[in-house]
């Protein structure tokens, strides 16, 4: 009988590798066959498709040997993705559609079994990789996409996408010529989406809502003008939180890159929605939180919060209650930016370039070093706790501030006000634009030759930082961290070289906890 091909994509990590949907259909005993590494969800596509051909008023080959093959053979398939390919391939192999005509096509969708197409995870990285895997002098793929998911994929610049919202929306576009059949259910259902790349403003609550703590608030303005990584120390009620739930507003606004490849990872988890384009997240697990939460995993491999907060925030209140494991996960990616999740039968990579806020007590009763609070923890007790945080990860986080406790009078002092966002963010994006006019990236990315290039730290500077380092005991890693601070307290202030008093402020956060290995 017939043998059609339709093109789709499947997800692994963050990559949508191309998928050929080959349908053969054949005289033989009735059957329906799905077979290449088919998931669970996948081989349930048989009935759905069944159903939804049927109840479309379209001709399902009962009587006919159906093979759907998922080539390649090797790629896992998960998800109901693949419905609407397979319907496609059905109707084409029977001849209700012209299969020449679906040449230079992808489809992805789910069925329901009324016909009605369901969104799908990862619309935004599927198109992104058809832009990818077009030549330079080859136009990409047309996408067909469900309602939300066709949303998504055409936030691509230059992508050709198209939106239906029931299968005889597609079938009605592929039809051989002069060939009629029943008129979809709604005209609006097919229709292409033109591609719009809109900015919406954060909607981050007001750093000036945070009373005192000027020490901390600087160290939040250091922390977002270079992407740094900061860990607040303070008891309880101190405004830890609150002043971390302000930080993404006071990070410069996404570039339209950063904005897709964030989006793409939400998308992957279900968690994108265009209300929230083009804005910084801010991911704020509970310490109760696994490595695989953390970091990502799962079969097949999903990303985690680390790879959520993409160009954001991560904010771990209570770090010392996570569990090791998690916490110590986090040390690679902290330098590279990515995490790479190894199975057996599969590698995935997801990126993870975020900006790390901690939030801790000093001790485990929480007042060690209160003005009015008596500490209730032995020396031994306040020893374990602080331990549960490694020397190679603090040694990884580039600010330690502490967080003292207000006085009362200052709560309900309306005198007692600082900076809004606004204002500190006219500085950072200030400061970033100088970063990235010198090299072309944050001051936290510098490293090795760059490091030394672009830090412009002139001979007393770099002797302070030596001694300081050799006093305190520093890793390597530490002074450079140290250095990167430095430089990224020059550019707040405007200046070119790096300072003995940059030096001696990035020093001084870096001294409130120190623990060994």
């Amino acid at each position: 009988m017939g043998l059609s091909l339709v093109h789709s994509r499947a997800l692994l990590g963050l990559e949508a590798r191309p998928v050929c949907v080959e349908v053969h259909l054949a005289n033989g005993l009735p059957s329906f066959t799905l077979v290449g590494l088919a998931d669970t969800e996948v081989k349930e596509a048989r009935e759905r498709v069944r159903s939804a051909i049927a109840n479309a008023g379209l001709e399902f080959p009962s009587n006919k040997r159906i093979t759907v093959n998922l080539a390649p053979a090797d790629l896992p398939k998960d998800s109901g993705r693949f419905d609407l390919p397979i319907a496609l391939g059905i109707l084409a192999a029977s001849g209700q559609i012209d299969s020449s005509r679906l040449a230079g096509w992808e489809f992805a969708g789910e069925l329901s079994l009324g016909g009605e197409l369901r969104p799908v995870r990862g619309a935004l990285a599927m198109s992104l990789a058809l832009h990818r895997d077009a030549g330079p002098h080859e136009a990409p793929a047309r996408l067909v996409l469900p309602p939300g998911s066709a949303e998504e994929a055409a936030l691509v610049p230059q992508a050709e996408v198209y939106r239906a919202r029931h299968l005889l929306d597609v079938v009605a576009r592929f039809l051989p010529e002069g060939k009629d059949h029943a008129e979809p259910p709604d005209d609006g259902g097919w229709a292409r989406l033109v591609p719009t790349l809109v900015s919406v403003d954060p909607a981050c609550a007001d750093l000036a809502d945070v009373k005192g703590q000027a020490a901390a608030r600087r160290a939040l303005e250091i922390a977002a003008a270079g992407g740094h990584s900061m860990l607040m120390v303070g008891p309880p009620g101190s405004g830890k939180s609150m002043l971390a739930q302000r930080f993404a507003g006071l990070l410069p606004p996404m570039s339209t890159t950063e904005a897709l490849e964030s989006a793409a990872v939400a998308s992957l988890a279900g968690r994108f929605t265009l209300e929230r384009w083009a804005q910084r997240p801010t991911c704020a697990p509970h310490h109760s939180a696994s490595a695989v939460a953390l970091v990502g995993g799962g079969s097949p491999p999903r990303p985690g919060e680390i790879s959520l907060a993409h160009h954001g925030v991560l904010f771990l209140d209570e770090l010392p209650e996570f569990p090791r494991t998690a916490l110590e996960a986090l040390r690679q990616p902290l330098e590279s930016g990515h995490i790479r999740i190894s199975r057996a039968a599969m590698q995935s990579e997801f990126p993870a370039r975020f900006q790390l806020i901690g939030a801790m007590n000093p001790c485990p009763c929480g007042f060690l070093g209160h003005p009015t609070r008596a500490c209730r923890c032995t020396p031994d007790q306040i020893s374990r706790y602080q331990g549960k945080l490694s020397g190679p990860l603090l040694d990884r986080i580039d600010l330690h501030v502490e967080v003292p406790a207000l006085a009362p009078g200052d709560l309900l002092d309306d005198k007692v006000k600082g900076e809004s966002s606004a204002a500190v963010r006219e500085r950072v994006i200030a400061a970033r634009a100088r970063a990235d006019t010198r090299q072309g990236t944050a001051n936290q990315a510098l490293a090795g030759q760059a490091l030394t290039e672009h830090a412009r730290a002139d001979a007393q500077a770099i002797q302070f930082l030596n001694n300081a380092a050799a006093r305190l005991g520093w890793s390597a890693r530490s002074t450079h961290r140290a250095l990167r601070v430095a430089r990224t307290i020059a550019d707040l202030a405007g200046t070119e070289t790096v300072g003995v008093g940059h030096v001696a402020e990035a020093v001084q956060y870096r001294r409130v906890l120190q623990q060994g290995g």
